[in-house]
């Protein structure tokens, strides 16, 4: 079974569901990615969705879940988007990597939806950076050894 990785944010609605999505794009299914929050909102945001969905990456069925979801599972890899999950992360069975990389929240944008969607739009982007390039490291280690 591929290894499973962990995005933890604190709500669960925006920066780790953009970081699974991209994550799961970019992995070619060489791993298991799942988010989870430490405190869920409940929903995944519709900008969240729509940012993504301009990147053909679909979020629609998403849900918000707590990351005691995750505690019985082998989880590889956690990666921490948000300072308050880095600090309640547990360690979970059999996990081997632990990251932290913070992003704005762009649920906290305001103006018009216009104006929100452009600092959805500017997260997904610094998110894509990030995990694409994260991805690309892990495919091509995984190249290396095998």
């Amino acid at each position: 079974m591929p290894p499973l990785i962990l995005i933890l944010c604190t709500g669960n609605s925006c920066r780790s569901h953009l970081a699974e999505g991209i994550l799961r794009a970019a992995s070619q299914g060489r791993f298991r990615v799942a988010s989870a929050g430490s405190k869920p909102a409940g929903y995944v945001h519709p900008l969240a969705i729509k940012a993504l969905a301009e990147l053909g990456l679909d979020l629609s069925a998403h849900t918000s879940k707590h990351m005691n979801e995750f505690l019985n599972q082998p989880v590889e890899t956690v990666i921490t988007v948000c300072g308050n999950a880095d600090q309640a992360c547990p360690v979970f069975p059999g996990q081997v990597n632990r990251h932290h990389w913070p992003f704005d929240d762009p649920a906290h944008a305001t103006g018009t939806e216009e104006e929100q969607l452009a600092v959805f739009r500017r997260v997904r982007d610094e998110i894509r950076r990030v995990f694409e390039a994260y991805a690309a490291g892990r495919l091509d280690a995984a190249g290396k050894v095998n």
